[in-house]
């Protein structure tokens, strides 16, 4: 178990849980992901952390299949500048490691936002906590539980 799945499992929230072999040489942890399970990589999001002008740290919840617009993340965050967060904060403040940050379950309470791409979906897939291990819920759930907000952050 992570932290991510505890959680889910600690509210009861609907979700689906998939794993697979991954290939520590894989070029993008989420396109193995998709790869691997047979999913619609549109459908299969990666979690990035950017850093504020004055340090605050932000959760983007974004496609596999595109990147995050770093000023439409700073616009929704109401902020003036963000940038890349580095490699080591990121993995400090969520406990997690890089290519397995989970939005979920994070050591520290970050502002979050999903890519609005998610909201047609009945379900996307998020990283669980560890490379190779995904979870399938609603758009709402993940937003419900790390208390996100939809905004238009990603980039094809």
């Amino acid at each position: 178990m992570t932290p991510a799945l505890d959680l889910l499992k600690k509210v009861r929230a609907e979700h689906r849980v998939h794993s697979y072999e991954h290939d520590p040489k894989a070029a993008s942890y989420g396109l193995e992901a998709a790869e691997k399970l047979g999913l619609d990589p549109a459908q299969v999001f990666k979690t990035l952390l950017a850093a504020s002008e004055k340090g605050e740290l932000l959760v983007a919840v974004v496609p596999v299949v595109g990147s995050l617009d770093l000023k439409a993340l700073a616009h929704a965050a109401g902020v003036k500048k963000v940038e890349m967060a580095d490699p080591a904060a990121a993995q400090r403040s969520t406990g997690y490691l890089l290519g397995g940050i989970s939005p979920l379950g994070q050591k520290k309470r970050l502002r979050t936002f999903i890519d609005s791409s998610a909201q047609p979906f009945s379900s996307i897939f998020v990283s669980a906590g560890r490379r190779g291990l995904e979870v399938e819920l609603a758009p709402a759930v993940l937003a419900e539980h790390t208390q996100a907000k939809f905004a238009d952050i990603g980039r094809a």
